[in-house]
């Protein structure tokens, strides 16, 4: 017997610069009086290795740095420096060792403390970088990329005016590092942030990634200030219910389960995915649906074939249940079918809402978030082209808001649209979990699994995902994986490589919770503040009935 695991993550390169986890919160004291001291970074040329990561030649960068290293082996700022290269081609234990060893000779230094955060973050270990972080502050405050690092620790949070602020600082201490200047850039307002990426576009044209990323969200906000408004909610209810919809492999066996969703008036089904982006069809539906082409992308998720083409579009109207919303951004694959399916909707949609996934029932529950304090309730949107995380309303970024009603919910992370939550495997190790409703089964990465288990080959399963089929899997017997308040136990569990899941969550990931475990739970989220409940009982809804 064959089993076929279908995997719809995705994730959209669109963005530059998005990224989040975290599990103690740093704690955010106001920048000592004496950092209005610190002397301002004036304007300095790039170095070479310098110009060699703006331009995505990575590996050309660890050379350059490893050449100045071996003339001056105690020059912390190229040790950061080469870091940073090790961690953009994933060799991210070549980057601990790096940092470590340089630490030794030089444990205070503010320059290989925040190498050394960084490093931690891609490893997975938030609770090592926040007291890095910590540590590298004492000695640190003129330190322009400590306060990127605290940035992207914020983020990772949800905690995004406290983000802000530290970019900010960043930003006024050395306003000419150019890996500053792109986070400073995406958290200016529109219309500035439009003419930045301009003049990025201008003079950049090596590392496609960010190039694309840029074109990408360039041609968002240009058609936002075109259209006056992003996918703003046309109808008055701010609740519903929306039942929903089986996704069937025959006319017995259910894969997935969708929503309804309408463009242009044109009906679709598309899978329930947390770990996927905003709305994501295939061409087929867009051609059908007179969807207007703005700009080309392409969409990385599970799988060994890389990254897929596309196109980024505008729907007149969606209608999604009860609601109605118009001008909103999808995203089309070149392809005439996603995973076999008319398209995914990432939850992260929802992203102003408090969403409930009902599994029990089969329902999705939409309701307003609890209002920040002293605020006023803004008009509700369709986060379709996925703006990122905290994105400003016209009151500005927030930090995490835990509502007294909601004070029992667990704090989780967020990366990009991924929800991230800490559990044990075995009650032994620690590591960080994917909620990606999207898949068919929960998993984990070979190094996870080995660390607890015995692992074994397996060539009776098959791992599709938006990137194709993946080509080495195993499996682990009696995994039991610990999350917020829940104990799942697994006879056979999936075990695959996640590389490519990490690298977008910019931290290790060690597995992934599916939907053969989520399928059982109601799953409360809410994505503006990174908190999530999880809730079971064997007798409600349809579980009742088997």
């Amino acid at each position: 017997m064959r089993f076929t695991l279908m995997l719809m993550d995705v994730t959209v390169v669109r963005m530059l610069f998005r990224s989040s986890l975290a599990l103690i919160v740093l704690i955010a004291l106001p920048l000592p009086s004496h950092a209005a001291n610190c002397s301002v970074a004036q304007p300095h040329p790039l170095t070479s290795p310098q110009i060699a990561m703006m331009g995505g030649q990575f590996a050309e960068a660890e050379s350059l740095y490893r050449a100045d290293l071996a003339k001056n082996p105690n020059n912390e700022e190229s040790t950061a420096g080469l870091v940073r290269a090790l961690l953009a081609q994933q060799k991210v234990d070549d980057a601990a060792a790096t940092v470590e060893a340089a630490l030794t000779k030089d444990p205070q230094s503010p320059v290989l403390l925040t190498a050394l955060a960084v490093v931690q973050h891609r490893e997975g270990l938030p609770w090592e970088e926040a007291k890095t972080l910590d540590a590298a502050l004492t000695t640190g405050i003129c330190y322009a990329p400590l306060y990127l690092a605290r940035a992207n620790y914020f983020r990772f949070n949800s905690f995004y005016a406290t983000s802000l602020r530290q970019i900010q600082m960043a930003h006024q201490l050395d306003p000419y590092d150019p890996q500053i200047w792109r986070e400073w850039m995406h958290v200016l307002p529109p219309a500035q942030r439009i003419e930045e990426l301009k003049k990025f576009l201008a003079t950049n044209s090596g590392d496609i990634n960010e190039v694309r990323g840029a074109k990408v969200e360039l041609a968002m906000l240009e058609n936002e200030s075109g259209n006056g408004a992003r996918c703003q909610l046309l109808s008055q209810t701010t609740a519903t219910d929306i039942p929903f919809t089986p996704i069937m492999v025959n006319a017995e066996f259910v894969r997935a389960w969708g929503l309804e969703v309408a463009f242009n008036g044109k009906k679709s089904h598309l899978v329930i995915d947390t770990g996927a982006s905003g709305l994501y069809i295939n061409s087929a539906l867009a051609n059908k649906a007179g969807l207007k082409p703005l700009t080309r992308t392409q969409v990385g998720g599970i799988g060994d074939n890389g990254a897929q083409s596309g196109y980024l579009a505008l729907a007149d109207s969606i209608r999604i249940g009860g609601l109605e919303f118009r001008n909103c951004m999808v995203q089309v694959s070149d392809r005439r079918n996603v995973v076999g399916d008319d398209g995914l909707i990432g939850m992260d949609v929802f992203s102003q809402f408090a969403v409930t996934l009902d599994f029990p029932w089969r329902k999705l529950t939409l309701g307003p978030l609890p209002p920040y304090p002293g605020m006023v309730v803004a008009p509700m949107e369709l986060n379709t082209a996925a703006h990122g995380q905290g994105s400003s309303t016209n009151s500005g970024p927030h930090d995490r808001y835990v509502a007294p009603e909601m004070s029992d919910w667990m704090k989780v992370y967020r990366s990009g649209h991924d929800l991230i939550v800490p559990g044990t495997i075995n009650r032994k190790n620690l590591g960080l979990f994917v909620i990606d409703t999207g898949a068919q089964m929960s998993s984990l990465t070979p190094k996870a699994a080995s660390a607890v288990t015995k692992v074994h080959g397996d060539d009776t399963m098959i791992v599709h995902g938006i990137g194709g089929t993946v080509k080495k899997v195993y499996y682990a017997n009696d995994v039991e994986i610990r999350f917020g308040n829940l104990e799942r136990k697994n006879d056979r569990l999936a075990v695959f490589d996640l590389a490519g899941v990490s690298e977008g969550a910019g931290a290790e990931i060690s597995g992934m919770l599916g939907e053969d475990t989520l399928g059982l739970l109601v799953v409360h989220i809410d994505y503006r503040d990174g908190l999530m409940k999880f809730e079971y009982s064997p007798n409600r809804g349809y579980q009742r009935i088997r």
